[in-house]
């Protein structure tokens, strides 16, 4: 579907995509309650989070994963 020199990029996308889904969805339990309107405000805060959690991880993925092999050195 995509070249492999999309990998890292692709990888960002979807696991910041999870990351905000279930963040989101944690708070915003924690802060509201189930209810009928919980679905509407998890999606709500979710389409708010996304573009950040991205960003976010767009702008330090590369230095985490810089940082993680250098801690990373040794074979088993």
């Amino acid at each position: 579907m995509f070249a492999k020199k999309h990998h890292f990029r692709v990888f960002i996308i979807i696991m910041s995509a999870i990351l905000a889904f279930l963040m989101t969805g944690v708070i915003t339990f924690i802060n509201t309650g189930f209810d009928t309107g919980f679905l509407l405000r998890w999606g709500r805060a979710f389409v708010i989070a996304w573009p950040f959690a991205l960003s976010i991880v767009l702008l330090l993925g590369p230095h985490v994963r810089t940082i993680a092999e250098r801690l990373c050195t040794q074979d088993d």
